[in-house]
């Protein structure tokens, strides 16, 4: 029973957020705010390598600069806080870091090496631009904890893509190896949810087509 419980208050969560567009300004709670980066941190990436750093922000004279470089969307300055999601550049360094951790953590030296130096190979094997991409990727992942965790704690949030990251890169002043690739405003929603428009489930789960002779005359 309580498992049926947690289904639906989960399929509640993902029914009821949306992209809010104003705030009202409010503060959330910081007990809340530690809750929602906690999920955050817990988002799961490719080979655990979680290529991500999160600035947190709450200060509204930051928040004010950042407004201009998000084009003036009202999401920045009405809402409570502002997290903006970076991927590490430094691939291979953040990968000696996880080593690292999982050593102190209590994995065997060598089992940490030898699952590290798997990662290292699979990106040895792509361009800094593949690099960037795939962290990108894995990012997104830890948006999505954010954007339902944040409903979850009973407040809003609006992902941006509609920014200038090198304006979001001095204005927060970031190290060369964080690059900004996606926003998240969260707070107290002002305005209301429109009806979510969504493809029908028969145009996005497609059925699989085959021809059983077909497959095999081709596998000999």
């Amino acid at each position: 029973m309580s498992d049926t419980k947690n289904i639906m208050a989960f399929e509640d969560i993902v029914n009821q957020r949306y992209a809010t567009k104003v705030f009202d300004g409010r503060k959330i709670e910081q007990e809340k705010i530690k809750k929602l980066l906690d999920m955050i941190r817990h988002a799961p990436s490719s080979y655990n390598v979680q290529p991500w750093k999160i600035v947190v922000i709450e200060d509204e004279s930051v928040k004010e600069k950042l407004s201009e470089a998000t084009y003036n969307q009202p999401q920045i300055k009405s809402s409570s806080h502002v997290l903006v999601f970076c991927v590490v550049k430094d691939l291979f360094s953040h990968i000696d870091r996880l080593e690292q951790l999982m050593i102190r953590k209590g994995t065997d030296k060598t089992k940490a090496k030898s699952y590290t130096d798997t990662i290292r190979d699979f990106g040895k094997e792509l361009t800094q631009e593949e690099k960037i991409s795939w962290t990108q990727r894995q990012t997104y992942l830890a948006l999505g904890n954010a954007l339902n965790g944040a409903k979850s704690l009973g407040f809003d949030s609006c992902p941006m893509e509609g920014f200038d990251p090198d304006r979001y890169s001095q204005i927060l002043n970031l190290p060369e190896n964080l690059i900004p690739i996606v926003v998240c405003a969260i707070g107290y929603a002002l305005d209301k949810p429109k009806q979510k428009i969504r493809f029908p489930e028969e145009e996005i789960f497609l059925p699989i087509k085959y021809s059983p002779t077909k497959i095999k005359s081709e596998g000999g």
